[in-house]
């Protein structure tokens, strides 16, 4: 076949099967018994033509609710921000699009220069020592931190507060399984880690104290006195963090942290349906060669010039395996690549005032219910998020906005079954104040 990537013709196969010596495609199947081969047809539409095809898959897309379309005031992890437009031009340039994991140096340097880049912006957002070049998400971020913690203590107990995303202390569990790593919740007061139950859970087994920071709930924690329970437990202090609400809040890193992870998410990277995400991890030196994933580091090269490398591998792949701390093999650095240039592109002004305005409209939104009737349980400093109770199903109210074209906030009687009929709702900048009591007074007149 000369022309290697066009589809074969009969005459092509022809020639294939004569070059192996047999008569027919059969042939190559002749050694499964015929019990166990399925004779029928499919039970699949029949193939369209190309045209046909598009028009039908257009039609199916366009039955999708967006946040394009639609203005959404759903959170819980992943949030509709501003993204600058220069985000998808960088990233679409081929020598970022299609890269692999950048393993010579010596033909990697601008991608390498970009992770670098990015882990230096995380560092000083997160108040740590450094950063690695990316996980896959926030949740498998928080899990690898649980698993770094058990190994470098030697214990293992695992508490985890219950206003941590429930999604990521499902992956927490989940690792937790194969390593016999016990995980303990603990629970929540007025919407944030109850410190006094996090006391008598506390013990000589305990590897880490792992809060999120503002919570699930839009709460601000105490993570100052949790830390310092952690540490007087010689446990570590596991923090995971919304990025965008560290423009302004202080870092856990100022804190007392000896990990922080979380989601990249809200700087460049759009909802996509739920992935793929840029997960960050963040920690003290005295962590640095336990780190998962990749780290980047700055060198000279044999004439003295700067260049970069990665360096301190702790991957199956470069070390003996009963050395590794992760095996994590997809180059996220694409998605890394994204948040770091709409941070570049926000820069620290524009970050901090990215962040300045969740909490301003936020505040906007929690006094707009109250005025409306309705009951927001949770006080105290928040970020980005609020939680309001609902007379009636969130679910009933959340279909009527949408009719509307509103996208509802978080039912969160789906993982809190003591908070049925409570809502969680996500308010960011891209939100306006007309937009806000739009969706108070469409909740307000469906909930009477």
């Amino acid at each position: 076949m000369t022309h290697r990537y066009l589809p074969m013709t009969e005459i092509d196969k022809k020639e294939m099967l004569e070059t192996i010596g047999i008569n027919s495609i059969d042939e190559l199947f002749s050694d499964i018994p015929e019990k166990v081969r399925f004779n029928g047809l499919y039970n699949i539409p029949k193939a369209k033509s190309e045209s046909a095809l598009l028009k039908e898959l257009k039609q199916l897309a366009a039955k999708n609710s967006d946040t394009d379309a639609n203005v959404s005031f759903l959170g819980a992890g992943i949030y509709n921000h501003y993204k600058p437009i220069i985000v998808d031009h960088v990233i679409s340039r081929s020598e970022f699009y299609t890269a692999y994991t950048p393993y010579q140096p010596e033909i990697s340097q601008g991608e390498l220069q970009a992770i670098f880049e990015f882990q230096t912006m995380i560092a000083e957002l997160t108040g740590m020592d450094l950063a690695n070049s990316s996980m896959y998400d926030g949740g498998t971020s928080l899990a690898e931190a649980g698993m770094l913690a058990a190994a470098h203590t030697r214990r293992k107990k695992l508490l985890v507060s219950e206003a941590i995303h429930p999604e990521y202390r499902d992956v927490v569990a989940t690792y937790a399984k194969g390593q016999s790593i016990e995980v303990v919740t603990i629970p929540t007061k007025d919407g944030v880690t109850d410190i006094e139950s996090l006391k008598g859970l506390l013990d000589s087994d305990t590897a880490a104290v792992m809060v999120q920071y503002p919570n699930f709930f839009g709460q601000i924690e105490d993570i100052k006195t949790i830390g310092e329970l952690a540490h007087d437990a010689k446990g570590l202090f596991v923090v995971s963090s919304n990025p965008l609400a560290l423009g302004i809040l202080t870092p856990p890193g100022k804190l007392g942290a000896d990990i922080t992870v979380g989601d990249a998410q809200p700087f460049g990277i759009p909802e996509s349906f739920g992935g793929p995400y840029c997960g960050y991890f963040a920690t003290t030196k005295q962590l640095m060669r336990k780190v998962p994933g990749r780290l980047v580091g700055e060198t000279v090269d044999q004439e003295g010039r700067r260049g970069f490398v990665l360096t301190l591998q702790a991957r199956e792949q470069h070390i003996r395996r009963e050395k590794a701390t992760s095996n994590i093999c997809s180059n996220q650095a694409l998605l890394a690549l994204a948040s770091s240039v709409a941070m570049t592109a926000l820069g620290k002004k524009g970050v901090q005032e990215m962040a300045k305005q969740n909490i301003v409209k936020t505040r906007f939104a929690k006094n707009a219910f109250e005025a409306a009737g309705f009951e927001v349980p949770f006080q105290g400093a928040h970020f980005n998020e609020i939680v309001v109770k609902t007379k009636k199903s969130v679910q009933e109210i959340n279909k009527n906005l949408l009719e509307k074209g509103i996208i509802g906030g978080f039912d969160l009687g789906r993982v809190y079954p003591d908070l049925e009929n409570h809502v969680l709702i996500a308010v960011t900048e891209l939100r306006t104040k007309e937009e806000i009591e739009s969706l108070v007074a469409e909740m307000g007149a469906y909930n009477a």
